[in-house]
């Protein structure tokens, strides 16, 4: 589903192998892939925590957060549900990514005015008010990246840490060059997403980029994550600037060349946003306009069903977080979801949390 550029700024600012399978084209043919059968069941209508939740996290001590637009941050502590504005109403009260360092304290960014703020449970500190994502790595260290560079933090203090772009990008979504640290793989190593630049892999030493030359299906990534089997997943969207490229999709890497799928409709040729790795090693990926994906190690299978199509009917997934009991949540354009059973069930103010 395609966006405006303020939106796309909004849901996730950016700042050799072998390819087996295309990426580019229309969404293919299901190809059998197992679609999850409606499931009917009556529930009082309950307004969405926000019109868009754009990040979501499951904190150390249980506590949810979704980064939604125009309503800063709404907190679920398992009890009641609350809304913070950790930049007072600077930068349209948007949240747009979260993160927990090492201590125990929350990090929030989003647009100008908001930047990048830190929470210690009891006070908001704004490191600085530039646009921003934020992101942490397997040790609970916080990276920030702006439209200008990427930094790592140390502590409360942040340095600049280089990533070597290379040729400049022919095409890009939002701001060409613009990259964040997205995973720390099991082996240590750092990956970076970029926008118009491919993805970069840092093992301590050296960068290894990725391009479509080695198999990504665009060089704009949005999110990266790791499978049970220690492959890597890349979430691609298309170019908008100068022109629409056509391409994006999801691809998977095993460490000697990348695998395509576009047998399963809108896995490729679309814009792809979100991946999320549960606790059972199952990978979701949310396909725009058409749902969401769920890997199991062997198959797919679809969740297209929805107890509110009014809200969620485009399937414009933008986040996804676990809590402690397993329950996945989603953060559609339209509001909040969660699964249950077979089909996406609205969690409005009211609910139902449980």
């Amino acid at each position: 589903m395609r966006r405006s550029r303020r939106l796309l700024s909004s849901l996730r600012s950016l700042g050799g192998a072998l390819l087996v399978g295309a990426c580019g084209g229309p969404p293919a043919a299901d190809a059998q892939v197992p679609v999850v059968a409606p499931v009917q069941a009556e529930r009082p209508v309950s307004e969405p925590i926000a019109e868009y939740v754009v990040a979501a996290f499951a904190d150390s001590k249980g506590v949810l957060w979704f980064g939604t637009l125009g309503k800063g941050v709404a907190r679920f502590d398992g009890e009641a549900l609350s809304y913070l504005s950790p930049a007072g109403g600077k930068g349209g009260d948007v949240v747009a990514s979260i993160a927990e360092d090492s201590a125990g304290n929350l990090w929030f960014a989003g647009h100008d005015g908001t930047g990048i703020i830190k929470y210690d449970g009891v006070t908001f500190s704004q490191v600085w008010e530039e646009e921003s994502t934020v992101s942490a790595d397997r040790r609970g260290n916080i990276w920030a990246g702006t439209r200008r560079s990427l930094f790592r933090g140390e502590g409360d203090r942040f340095s600049e840490f280089a990533v070597p772009l290379g040729e400049e990008a022919r095409a890009y979504t939002i701001s060409s060059g613009r990259v964040a640290m997205q995973l720390e793989d099991s082996r240590g190593d750092l990956w970076f997403r970029s926008d118009g630049y491919g993805v970069f892999r840092y093992d301590g030493e050296a960068f290894t980029r990725f391009t479509r030359r080695d198999g990504l299906c665009s060089n704009t990534v949005f999110d990266i994550v790791e499978d049970r089997q220690g492959r890597v997943w890349f979430a691609c969207v298309q170019a908008f600037q100068p022109a629409a490229t056509g391409d994006g999709g999801v691809v998977r890497y095993d460490g000697s060349g990348f695998t395509a799928f576009p047998e399963v409709k809108g896995l490729a040729g679309n814009d792809i946003y979100t991946l999320h790795a549960d606790r059972a090693g199952d990978v979701w990926i949310g396909a725009s306009g058409l749902g969401v994906y769920r890997y199991d190690g062997e198959a797919f299978t679809r969740y297209s069903e929805t107890d509110r199509p009014d809200l969620n009917g485009g399937f414009g997934l933008q986040a996804m977080t676990e809590d402690r009991r397993g329950t996945l949540w989603f953060g559609f354009s339209g509001g909040l979801f969660r699964v249950e059973g077979s089909r996406f069930v609205h969690v409005g103010r009211t609910g139902p949390w449980r």
